[in-house]
């Protein structure tokens, strides 16, 4: 019979010497070993499907249809892509690998609702009921299969590839509300922990029951480098007579 180990100042017990963080089922594997985001296994080719504003280089051959003082310098154009963002983001790494200088994201605050919605026809009368692809579940359904545990693997491993596409001098927004803010914030911290933080409290309205205080705002988690190219307007504070304020 093996003797259990007796633990001391010579022989410290693992929970002992454990840092402060946040773990949730997923984030170690079976070994204790932290999992890593699988960027190689995420990159996908795409697919162009439509292109506008064309580049000046190429505006000759367009005619009058785009205006050349409008059209971009070089051969960069905004790109609205469609597909699982893990995916996109994985895809774009080999272009925009630390250089995009602002991100903001407005992801699934786990409210655990479904966001589909019939399309009526003609009158109203009649409804159009879509079966859902996979991206399309992802996109509108705030569900996840293991709660809390499944709604912050997800969001971990996206966010980790955001700090790999942000540049030195970027910085990251990020809007939740009360359901997660404190998880993400301490998942943020954990990727960004040299960056500045700021909260910006969003005040939406009130919302309550009236048995407790009303959960009257949303948050936008901010966080910038050092050297961030971005500098925030100054705080501007009006009486409470202003005008802008006695309209509501």
């Amino acid at each position: 019979m093996t003797s259990k180990p007796v633990h001391g100042p010579d022989n410290p017990h693992p929970l002992s010497v454990l840092k402060t963080e946040l773990v949730w089922e997923g984030k170690y594997d079976c070994y204790g070993n932290r999992r890593e985001v699988d960027i190689a296994g995420s990159a996908l080719p795409m697919q162009k499907i439509e292109t506008i504003d064309e580049p000046r280089s190429r505006k000759e051959a367009q005619g009058q249809l785009f205006n050349p003082k409008d059209a971009h310098a070089d051969n960069f154009r905004n790109r609205l892509i469609w597909g699982d963002n893990k995916l996109v983001m994985a895809s774009l790494l080999k272009e925009f690998r630390g250089k995009i200088d602002l991100i903001y994201i407005d992801p699934p605050f786990d409210v655990g609702a479904d966001f589909t919605m019939d399309i009526p026809i003609g009158d109203g009368k009649e409804t159009v009921e879509k079966d859902q692809s996979t991206l399309e579940m992802v996109a509108y359904q705030d569900m996840w299969g293991k709660g809390t545990d499944s709604y912050l693997h997800m969001m971990y491993e996206r966010l980790a590839l955001m700090r790999e596409l942000l540049a030195e001098t970027g910085s990251i927004y990020v809007h939740c509300d009360w359901r997660k803010s404190s998880q993400l914030r301490i998942i943020l911290n954990e990727i960004f922990p040299n960056h500045d933080f700021a909260e910006i409290i969003w005040v939406c309205g009130l919302m309550g029951s009236g048995k407790f205080y009303p959960k009257s705002h949303e948050t936008i988690l901010c966080y910038k480098s050092k050297n961030s190219l971005f500098t925030p307007p100054p705080i501007r504070i009006f009486p409470k007579n202003h005008k802008c304020l006695a309209k509501r």
